[in-house]
């Protein structure tokens, strides 16, 4: 019985996970983020650097570093592809928008993109490069 009642509970625990983090998609979201692949696509550092936050602009001082350090650690976020937004969840005070961004030799590559509201726009704190979620071509 005791162990009927810990597969039960192990069945249900990411069931319960998944709903509670899983948002609706936000269209003002969505187009922050592809507004700034966009402009690192022609780049334009000066653009993508109004997506960034404050805290990030903070951190690198200048467009021309931010753009230095986004041409350097992500590739496919400098020249992006086709882009796919998977899905949004909470974390703290702050929303994660994973997206999947094909890198221009046709690999998929899936980031979390951390986004707060700041004076009711929405801003990109941090971008993660999801380890093993290479999916390649």
């Amino acid at each position: 019985m005791r162990m009927f009642l810990i597969t039960v509970l192990l069945m249900l625990m990411p069931l319960g996970a998944a709903a509670q983090e899983r948002l609706p998609a936000n269209p003002e979201i969505e187009s922050t983020i592809q507004s700034q692949l966009d402009a690192f696509s022609t780049g334009n550092v000066f653009t993508a650097w109004t997506f960034a936050s404050p805290t990030i602009q903070q951190m690198f001082q200048h467009p021309m570093y931010f753009g230095a350090m986004v041409e350097r650690g992500y590739p496919m976020v400098w020249q992006p592809g086709e882009t796919t937004f998977l899905g949004l969840r909470e974390e703290g005070d702050r929303l994660v928008q994973q997206v999947q961004i094909l890198d221009p030799a046709g690999g998929a590559h899936v980031l979390d993109y951390e986004m707060v509201q700041i004076d009711g726009r929405w801003r990109i704190a941090g971008v993660t490069v999801l380890r093993g979620q290479y999916l390649g071509a």
